[in-house]
């Protein structure tokens, strides 16, 4: 019993020693910056990826350069396959970076030209501007049709596995006189 007891508490040392380092959140690598003049305030636009490509999830920051203190904004994209302006999105603290505003994980959906539309309020008062031509590459690896083809195969195999494994065993069912209600 001690020893059940003392192995017991070992473990929930352990859980608990290695917990704080899985949680830590990995920094936020900028690779490639662009400058943006939002009315009166120089802002850089950072990407964790670069170049760019469509469907590839990665992190944007948003650096004003006097900082984010007493100001707000918002963020609209421009889609270029569609040619629409999006809705715009308030500029909210990069949850992993938090002296700078950023988006998390995001991918642009479409290859082509973008534009990020930004406005910012601050004590400076209000300004408006533009990160234009930013190009986004093709997705990487397979068309889409092709990835969802291919990984839906494993699916498929266990359908019809367990199709058989049904069939059989209604039939056994009936054999031994058994009626298969199910």
């Amino acid at each position: 019993m001690r020893k059940t007891l003392l192995a017991l508490a070992a473990a929930i040392g352990l859980l608990f020693a290695t917990t704080p380092a899985a949680n830590a959140y990995e920094p936020v690598n900028i690779v490639h910056t662009e400058r943006v003049q939002v009315g009166p305030y120089g802002m850089t636009v950072g990407f964790s990826t670069w170049p760019l490509r469509a469907m590839q999830s990665l992190d944007f920051t948003f650096i004003p350069d006097d900082g984010i203190a007493g100001k707000s904004g918002t963020l609209a994209f421009l889609n270029p396959e569609t040619g629409r302006l999006g809705r715009p999105q308030p500029l909210a603290k990069h949850p992993r970076k938090l002296e700078v505003w950023g988006l998390d994980i995001r991918a642009l959906q479409t290859q082509g030209s973008w534009t990020f539309r930004f406005e910012i309020d601050g004590p400076a008062g209000k300004g408006a501007g533009e990160l234009r031509d930013l190009a986004v590459l093709e997705q990487p690896g397979p068309p889409m049709a092709v990835s969802w083809s291919i990984s839906l195969i494993p699916l498929i195999v266990l359908a019809v596995l367990i199709a058989v494994a049904w069939r059989r065993t209604k039939s056994r069912l009936r054999e031994n006189g058994i009626p298969a209600t199910v």
